[in-house]
C-alpha cells in the first residue's frame, strides 16, 4: 500500500487495530521519518486511546489505558540488543495489552513473536509504502 499523508497512514493503522486483540504484538519497522509513530497513533486512536500518542524514543515505552484494551507502545531505537535485565524492564509492557514495537530488530530473539509485521519505506515526494504481514 502507499500513502501520501499522515491521515492516510493513520487510517491504515486504524484498519489494522480492528483485527487486534489483547496479547497481540505488532512490530513496526522502517527508516527514520517513514511514519512509524503516525501508524501507531492511528491504531491507538481506533483502539480508544484518548491521550496524545507520541514517540517513546527517549522513554522507551508508553502504556495507554482507557480504550477497548490497554495499549503499549515501545521504541527500541536506542538499543543495540536486549539483555535479560533489559527484558525484565520491557516485559510488563506485554502483559494484558496490545503491544506495538518500533525498531524491533534490536529485540530479535527476545521479544514475543509478533502477530503482525508492519514495514514502512520512503517512496519519495512525501509518500511511503507500507506492508502489513500477518505472521
Amino acid at each position: 500500500m502507499e500513502t501520501s499523508s499522515a491521515e492516510q497512514t493513520e487510517a491504515l493503522g486504524a484498519d489494522l487495530a480492528g483485527r487486534l486483540r489483547i496479547g497481540d504484538v505488532v512490530t513496526v519497522s522502517g527508516e527514520l521519518g517513514t511514519g512509524k509513530t503516525t501508524f501507531v497513533r492511528g491504531a491507538c486512536t481506533a483502539l480508544g486511546v484518548r491521550e496524545r500518542v507520541t514517540s517513546p524514543t527517549y522513554t522507551i515505552g508508553h502504556r495507554y489505558t482507557g480504550g477497548r484494551a490497554s495499549v503499549s507502545h515501545l521504541d527500541l531505537y536506542r538499543f543495540q540488543g536486549v539483555s535479560a535485565a533489559e527484558w525484565g524492564d520491557l516485559e510488563p509492557y506485554f502483559d494484558d495489552a496490545i503491544a506495538f514495537v518500533e525498531w524491533p530488530e534490536a529485540g530479535a530473539g527476545v521479544l514475543p513473536p509478533p502477530r503482525y509485521e508492519v514495514r514502512l519505506h520512503h517512496a519519495g515526494e512525501g509518500r511511503r509504502t507500507i506492508s502489513i504481514d500477518e505472521c
